[in-house]
């Protein structure tokens, strides 16, 4: 059997993942072993949290609507309701920032919601 020196493959396949792992604390960025746990670790939260940020930002939007439209004595049910019959097709997102940005406009979809 002929012998396979793996020496530039291995070492790049070590940097690589070293490379990743920088700023890691401690061991966890230097040595391979610790650092590969560390990287694959990092990477499934990595993912995982790709997947829960969508969740994140609706929540924060609703919230923000819904203090917004509480001002104005409508809670967010209602006002997602009212949106819904009045055939007003604005997102969550875009709700949102008119709440926070601009109260006036909210204020005037309120008002053609309303009427």
């Amino acid at each position: 059997m002929v012998r396979v020196k793996r020496g530039s493959v291995a070492r790049s396949r070590r940097n690589k993942i070293l490379h990743i792992a920088k700023g890691f604390r401690g061991t966890h960025s230097k040595l391979f072993r610790m650092a590969n746990q560390q990287v694959m670790k990092a990477l499934r939260y990595a993912y995982v949290g790709r997947k829960r940020r969508k969740r994140d930002f609706r929540s924060l939007w609703i919230v923000r609507i819904n203090a917004a439209a509480r001002e104005h004595n409508i809670n967010y049910s209602l006002f997602t309701s009212l949106l819904k019959q009045a055939n007003i097709g604005i997102n969550r997102k875009m709700l949102a920032q008119i709440a926070v940005l601009d109260k006036v406009c909210f204020t005037k979809v309120l008002s053609l919601i309303q009427n």
